[in-house]
């Protein structure tokens, strides 16, 4: 082979291996295709949080335009009663004669003895309040006009025998007390003496019986005193007035109670 040959030989063979350089394939075609190596997918890629909905939060209530509705009141009315909370009862020796009249004709003549002025001449404001008339009645009899107690007392006032005939010879009455309305006025009739009697002796010729003379039921008063007359007679406040120290102050808190209220208030 020449020398020119040979050269132009190998400068063939450099040029195709240079066109070549760096390729590791080719197509069917004989073109060289460059191969692009996938990268593997792996199992620690980075983490992608997944796509969710935003979180829904309820919306807030509206304020009602309604106004609640009030609750019940504490206070309650008070119940018609059954029976009376300061029932009466009469001592088991007590006994009835005859037919009682009923509570509101008991009322009726208390109220008309109250309003009688037992001492128009002499004592003209000497006053028997009808709060005092029916209190002490109350307490006596539970306005029962027919029972007659173990001492023979009678009737609304529960008068004696005794103070009966007193005061028919004093106020020159002919006074029954087995009729209810003569009753009554008969214990009224004793209240205004027991004032006059008690007032000019022991309280300087004052007869008002006004519950503001009086610091409490307890005190040294003219109220109180004639109250305590006529459960314990006036006997017991002459030998009491140095002392001033009132005798039956239990009776004399009963009935002050019951002036100031009285379940026979209801009749």
């Amino acid at each position: 082979m020449s020398k020119k040959r040979h050269l132009g030989l190998v400068a063939l063979v450099v040029l195709f291996v240079a066109a070549g350089c760096g390729v590791v394939g080719g197509n069917a075609a004989g073109q060289v295709q460059p191969n692009f190596v996938a990268a593997s997918p792996t199992d620690t890629g980075p983490a992608f949080e997944p796509i969710t909905d935003p979180p829904t939060t309820e919306p807030a209530p509206k304020p009602s335009s309604s106004k609640p509705k009030p609750k019940p009141s504490k206070t309650t009315t008070k119940p018609t009663p059954t029976e009376d909370p300061n029932n009466f009862q009469p001592p088991a020796c007590a006994h009835y004669e005859g037919k009682a009249v009923s509570k509101a004709k008991a009322k009726a003549a208390l109220n008309a003895a109250a309003a009688q002025h037992y001492w128009p001449g002499s004592a003209p404001t000497l006053v028997v309040s009808s709060d005092l008339v029916r209190a002490i009645s109350w307490n006596e009899s539970g306005w029962q006009s027919n029972i007659v107690n173990c001492d023979g007392g009678y009737g609304l006032m529960q008068v004696m025998p005794d103070t009966v005939d007193m005061m028919n010879t004093r106020f020159e009455k002919t006074y029954d007390s087995h009729v209810y309305q003569q009753n009554a006025e008969i214990g009224a009739n004793y209240l205004a003496w027991l004032t006059r009697n008690i007032g000019d002796n022991h309280f300087g010729g004052d007869y008002s019986l006004s519950t503001s003379k009086c610091k409490s039921t307890t005190s040294w008063c003219l109220l109180n005193a004639v109250i305590a007359a006529y459960h314990a007679g006036v006997g017991t406040i002459d030998s009491a007035a140095s002392s001033k120290k009132l005798p039956a102050t239990d009776y004399v808190y009963v009935v002050r109670s019951l002036m100031s209220s009285c379940y026979c208030d209801r009749y």
